[in-house]
């Protein structure tokens, strides 16, 4: 993919996020590892649903700012990933609504906070860690990042919201929109008993 292409397609992908709500203002990033290994990233401050293809932050892997707009001062996360994943090229990081709800939840599963109950997230994604609080931004989110990276498809931010890799960023979008379909079924379930897929269940769709 070029350059362009990979810029017009965070647009198209940003905007498609934000028109079906998965978005709201200026909360969220995507960034793209591009074929000349430096980062095209959503700038700081900027609506996923009004991106500007020229104005997309490119970033070096070492976190220096090349050209476009400034990135985001979470796109150090991102980095710790990509640094940290061989696989990843894309990063879908989203504020929304139910996977932004569970991770403010207390007693989740710290090692799989969506425990299995249909078959897509686990052929998708796979476990999904949660991430202890930081502020946004800090360093330490980039450090535990980077320790989960190797062995995970999906984060779960505590207290701030999903964050999902992918081999292209439509495959970290499809990714994302399970796991926040996943959780929406989670909430609608609520205090109802859940028939939850047993052990030969899980292993039968992870082979």
């Amino acid at each position: 993919m070029t350059e362009q292409h990979a810029r017009l397609e965070m647009v198209r992908l940003g905007a498609s996020f934000f028109q079906r709500g998965y978005a709201t203002g200026s909360a969220g990033n995507l960034s793209m590892l591009l074929d000349d290994g430096h980062l095209l990233a959503t700038p700081t401050g900027s609506c996923l649903g009004e991106l500007d293809p020229d104005a997309l932050s490119k970033v070096t892997l070492d976190g220096e700012w090349v050209s476009g707009d400034k990135p985001s001062k979470e796109i150090s996360f991102h980095r710790a990933i990509y640094l940290n994943r061989p696989d990843c090229k894309a990063i879908v990081h989203l504020h929304c609504l139910y996977l932004t709800a569970l991770s403010c939840l207390e007693g989740l599963d710290t090692k799989n906070c969506i425990r299995p109950f249909t078959p897509y997230v686990v052929m998708r994604v796979g476990d999904v860690p949660v991430v202890p609080y930081y502020r946004p931004g800090d360093q330490r989110l980039g450090e535990d990042l980077a320790k989960l990276a190797p062995h995970y498809k999906a984060f779960l931010l505590a207290n701030h919201g999903p964050v999902v890799v992918g081999k292209s960023l439509r495959e970290a979008a499809d990714n994302t929109e399970e796991l926040e379909e996943t959780a929406r079924l989670i909430f609608t379930l609520g205090d109802r008993p859940v028939r939850y897929l047993n052990a030969a269940e899980i292993a039968e769709l992870r082979s």
